[in-house]
């Protein structure tokens, strides 16, 4: 028994470690789960046998260890006849995998009928493959576990909901060039990385373009932010850097992100122009 109990103590105390103290999500639909599966007569080896998972991962789950995939939640949601009310929290629990600083942008994000995206040495988040991703979290300083950057990752795709969410939101997104030629993974990463970038640029509610290289100087040499325009017309600016994020909400200050962002958009090159410029880098691969 003690050595259970200790072994739960190292899990929580590694979870601390990494910053993602099991959050209240988790444990919240933990307990909604086990109501549901008592409720029904079955225990967690007979629920598990159902829904295809194992008795570990069962049991994980309900004691708040791990967050539920959106395929073991439709997989219970199903066998527990639950009428969709663990499918309600399956947002809340992919928001709970993101790190603690970026969690309050993301409830602003997924609400957004407009978004403004900079981004100087990376693909942006929401546009990035899972191999890319995964790529950058594997290489996190410090370390994370593989828990941790499956759980990142998967956040990270829950996110691009966005993209094609009804109603559509506006989004435009400008990336450095450097960004797109600095290798993240491997060469077929980057191949993918690329060609997703011009299919979503294809969807009429997206706009991807491209800040040539030695442009020179340009109001995005200070670093990344965004610009999201909320269901109530409220502007609000977003950066961070290094693990720290900040969301603006003075009015001032938004309106210098906005003026900044739309300068951008006239220096770099149009959508077409950046759609042919990533066709060759795909074409050189």
């Amino acid at each position: 028994m003690s050595t259970v109990r200790d072994a739960r103590i190292s899990r929580t105390a590694k979870a601390k470690e990494e910053g993602c103290d099991l959050p209240g999500a988790w444990a919240a639909y933990g307990r909604l789960l086990q109501h549901l599966r008592k409720r029904a007569g079955l225990n967690q080896q007979q629920l598990g046998e159902a829904i295809g998972y194992s008795l570990e991962q069962v049991a994980s789950v309900e004691q708040g260890r791990r967050p539920a995939k959106a395929a073991f939640t439709r997989a219970a949601d199903r066998v527990l006849e639950a009428g969709g009310v663990l499918e309600v929290l399956q947002d809340e629990v992919d928001r709970a995998k993101l790190p603690r600083f970026f969690r309050n942008f993301a409830l602003i994000e997924a609400e957004a009928v407009s978004r403004f995206d900079y981004e100087p040495q990376l693909v942006p988040g929401l546009l990035q493959t899972e191999e890319y991703a995964r790529a950058l979290f594997a290489g996190h300083c410090p370390p994370l576990s593989e828990d941790v950057v499956d759980q990142r990752t998967e956040a990270r795709l829950s996110r691009q909901k966005l993209l094609t969410r009804v109603p559509l939101a506006e989004l435009s997104f400008i990336i450095n060039e450097e960004a797109l030629r600095d290798p993240v993974g491997s060469p077929e990463v980057m191949r993918g990385q690329w060609q997703q970038l011009l299919q979503l640029a294809a969807l009429r509610n997206v706009e991807v373009q491209v800040m040539p290289a030695m442009r020179g100087f340009h109001p995005g040499k200070n670093g990344p932010f965004v610009v999201v325009e909320t269901r109530e017309h409220k502007h609000l600016g977003y950066f961070e850097s290094q693990g720290v994020g900040c969301v603006v909400s003075e009015p001032a200050e938004v309106s210098t992100f906005a003026l900044r962002y739309g300068k951008l958009r006239s220096q770099a090159l149009n959508v077409e122009e950046s759609a042919r410029l990533i066709e060759r880098m795909v074409g050189e691969t």
